[in-house]
């Protein structure tokens, strides 16, 4: 695992309120379950139940990620991008992606939805970053088509509160 945390530098940016985050499905700081892992590790590509609550007050839209900034590519591998979901909605269930409200953009497979957990070998831990953003706008000025660190890029600028859920993988 790389010895810096993503989240925390952008936090020297600009502050964040607390957003708290939950999941039944993955613990913080725990290895990720087998179902959220990809078929290529014996997993089943699920994505995990989340829920949050505590957004604060003008909180319009939510926006979604899951990212592997410990993968070795020196950019890092998006697993997941969701945004524009209604400020409505605080939860997802297990399996939910690509099914939700909002806009879910390609991951770096190439495909809308949640990619599983698939480190390499030799590679060490991996961090998976599950990030909820609650913003201040209803709908962010970006494309479906548009790549996750375009969504990461615009969310920074809206985000009200941000809630963070860190689970690991290693397939050393």
């Amino acid at each position: 695992m790389f010895s810096y945390d993503p989240y925390a530098e952008l936090a020297t940016l600009r502050s964040f309120a607390p957003l708290a985050l939950t999941s039944t499905d993955i613990a913080e700081g725990q290895p990720l379950p087998l179902a959220q892992w990809g078929s290529a590790g014996g997993g089943s590509d699920t994505s995990p139940q989340l829920s949050w609550s505590g957004a604060p007050d003008g909180t319009r839209s939510y926006a979604v990620s899951c990212f592997d900034p410990d993968a070795p590519t020196g950019a890092g591998y998006w697993h997941w991008a969701v945004y524009d979901l209604p400020a409505d909605v605080t939860s997802f269930a297990t399996g939910e992606a690509g099914r939700t409200p909002g806009i879910t953009l390609r991951n770096e497979a190439g495909v809308p939805g949640y990619i599983g957990a698939g480190p390499p070998p030799g590679t060490g831990v991996h961090r998976y970053f599950f990030v909820v953003d609650a913003l201040d706008v209803e709908h962010l000025d970006i494309t479906s088509d548009a790549t996750p660190s375009i969504l990461g890029f615009q969310r920074h600028f809206h985000a009200l509160a941000r809630g963070i859920l860190v689970a690991t993988a290693t397939a050393d």
